[in-house]
């Protein structure tokens, strides 16, 4: 809420600053004569600043991606405030000699920065970033002519036949010296990005794409397969948030180092001038307190430039191409890869019994409802966040390599997109489970979700009172829970259905059930009293359509599970729940994973990026490969 009242306020502030200054200008201009006032002097000096002040930092251009859809207005703002700022400057000029040409220098870096954060949003509005991914029409060879060759010869009697000559592609190698592996990861990310941003903008990518990716992802371990996505989706995020791509180039530096210099010697200037002394006081503490920010600004600015992925890839290739001056600042300047998180590596966790048997209405509840914002202060209140365990990683990403292993055991990986579990289960024995996964999607959820906690909470104590839990129903019950989250908080992210509905008359049925039997807040006791329920004749015969409730058909599941053995149970539950996320994945739309970016990123994304890299995704509509028609003539 910080973040994005400042954003907002952030231009609006500036954009009244410059208007109160331009209007007390225009006042000079009516009264008919020159103002002495030496503060109407340094407000004109101060003009640029707001200017300068618009172009924003590099490192946000934009809050959501609607801002990007809307960069004609930020255009039309360049066009008046700098009409506007330039208009205060020359009708300073009669007035005194040596300001109006000092402003000048700020005056250009302002308009820069506003021009560079004008084309970053234009850049990444998403119908114009497909536009620069699409490749010039290719027409393929010359059907026509091929034809007319081909009828010809059989004209004259010779044996004619077509017969068809795959072009063999070379691949790349992708080995890197293991000393700078985490920088080269960097450099591998940045290139795999180039081609994987089409996703973001529904674009398909060819076999080429998948080979080359699926070569490469294949032999990485589970943290660096991750490592490689996270860095990725920071490309990624820069690419629709920052200026990122915008300086990052040759003219992007050159105009950074005139920004840079330009600050610089307008804040030297000033101090050196000894006309500043007939300013009052405090105008001279706030001119200083302008210049000194944005200097202070401009430094922070080539510090994150420095420190950003993009200059480590600039330099670790140049290091590659045998360049000095790039091995140099890579080796010398200390610029490796750091230690910082590019993304928050946790999920939010939801939890559907944990909310029943604890509940109560969070503070200021009657007031919230009167405001009507009681449910979604409801849905954040029982959220909490869980780290993404490096063996969370490791299930998910092996799971996802024995569809593309050496072997070839699986005809098509992207069965894997459409299995929501049912893989799992057949693999398993357990046919018989397959019923809760052909549900609507946001019902086999719900109903997953229970069955896992009711299975969690009942595995057996030891003496001192904790639990004793496997690694798969840690793993498990991660996934449930942030399942959960995604259909009650995010369902923009999943399919449509009735998730909301099923969600509340569940949690309803729950409570009551809770509550009639005064179970207090002993989830273990709640989960034990459930599954105790007679359930011989099935809910929807009792309940018919009245309820979306599937409380009880989760009892009805976690009791078959139950049946399985603990360790084979959880092994179960675990690939059910992996092939439930890879499913939710890759049915997002490529600009829902984009929007979550701006709020640290979620595991979903990540997962669909990872089954993109390993070909595990429906993007890929081009099978054959390159192929061309040989004439043979006998």
């Amino acid at each position: 809420m910080t973040l994005w009242a400042s954003y907002l306020l952030a231009d609006w502030i500036a954009t009244v600053t410059l208007g109160v200054i331009s209007q007390n200008t225009l006042d000079k201009c009516t009264r008919g004569s020159a103002d002495d006032n030496l503060k109407d002097e340094l407000m004109a000096f101060w003009a640029p600043f707001m200017l300068l002040h618009l172009g924003g930092p590099d490192t946000i251009t934009a809050y959501s991606l609607e801002d990007n859809e809307l960069w004609l207005r930020h255009l039309v703002g360049l066009i008046i405030q700098s009409g506007l700022t330039l208009y205060v400057l020359l009708v300073s000029l009669p007035g005194f000699s040596w300001l109006p040409f000092l402003s000048l220098f700020i005056f250009i870096s302002g308009l820069i920065k506003f021009c560079e954060r004008t084309y970053a949003l234009q850049s990444a509005k998403l119908e114009n970033l497909r536009d620069s991914m699409l490749t010039s029409p290719d027409p393929g060879p010359n059907y026509a002519k091929f034809m007319e060759e081909f009828t010809l010869k059989k004209a004259e009697g010779f044996y004619v036949m077509a017969d068809e000559v795959k072009e063999i592609t070379v691949p790349i190698d992708h080995s890197y010296d293991t000393d700078n592996n985490k920088l080269l990861l960097i450099s591998e990310a940045f290139d795999q990005f180039q081609t994987f941003k089409r996703l973001f903008v529904d674009l398909i990518l060819s076999f080429e794409d998948r080979d080359n990716s699926q070569s490469y992802f294949k032999n990485l371990t589970p943290i660096d397969a991750f490592d490689v996505i996270e860095a990725e989706l920071g490309f990624a995020y820069d690419t629709f948030y920052t200026k990122a791509p915008v300086i990052h180039t040759p003219l992007g530096c050159i105009l950074r180092v005139v920004t840079f210099s330009c600050t610089v010697f307008s804040l030297i200037l000033f101090s050196l001038c000894k006309e500043r002394s007939k300013y009052h006081i405090l105008d001279l503490i706030l001119t200083y307190l302008l210049l000194v920010m944005a200097l202070l600004l401009e430094i922070y600015a080539l510090i994150i430039l420095l420190n950003s992925d993009w200059t480590k890839n600039w330099l670790s290739k140049g290091k590659q191409d045998g360049k000095f001056h790039q091995s140099f600042l890579l080796n010398k300047l200390c610029l490796r890869r750091s230690n910082k998180m590019r993304w928050s590596n946790c999920t939010p966790q939801y939890n559907l019994l944990r909310y029943c048997v604890e509940f109560k209405p969070p503070p200021g509840y009657r007031f919230q409802k009167l405001l009507m914002i009681d449910e979604l202060l409801e849905k954040h209140w029982y959220k909490k966040y869980e780290q993404v365990s490096p063996e969370l990683k490791e299930l998910i990403f092996n799971h996802f390599r024995k569809f593309v292993g050496e072997s070839n055991n699986e005809p098509d990986p992207t069965v894997l997109c459409t299995s929501r579990g049912s893989k799992a289960l057949n693999k398993n024995d357990c046919s018989s489970l397959v019923w809760s996964t052909e549900l609507e999607y946001d019902q086999s959820i719900l109903v997953w979700h229970i069955a896992t906690d009711l299975c969690y909470y009942l595995e057996n104590c030891i003496d001192d009172g904790s639990t004793t839990r496997s690694i798969e129903s840690k793993q498990s019950k991660h996934l449930s829970d942030y399942m959960l989250y995604l259909l009650v908080v995010c369902p923009f992210m999943l399919p449509i259905g009735l998730g909301m509905i099923r969600f509340r008359d569940t949690c309803a049925e729950a409570k009551e059930f809770f509550t009639e039997r005064n179970l207090g807040k002993n989830l273990a006791i709640a989960c034990d009293k459930l599954l105790k329920v007679n359930t011989e004749v099935g809910p929807a015969k009792v309940k018919g359509d009245r309820s979306k409730s599937v409380l009880f058909d989760a009892c009805i599941l976690a009791k078959s599970l139950h049946e399985k053995g603990n360790q084979k149970k959880w092994k179960i539950i675990s690939e059910v729940w992996v092939e439930m996320l890879a499913y939710a994945a890759t049915n997002c739309r490529g600009n829902h994973h984009a929007q979550q970016l701006r709020k640290g990123g979620e595991l979903l994304t990540h997962v669909w990026l990872l089954m993109a890299h390993l070909g595990i995704t429906e993007q890929f509509q081009i099978n054959r490969g390159h192929a061309r028609a040989k004439l043979i003539v006998k």
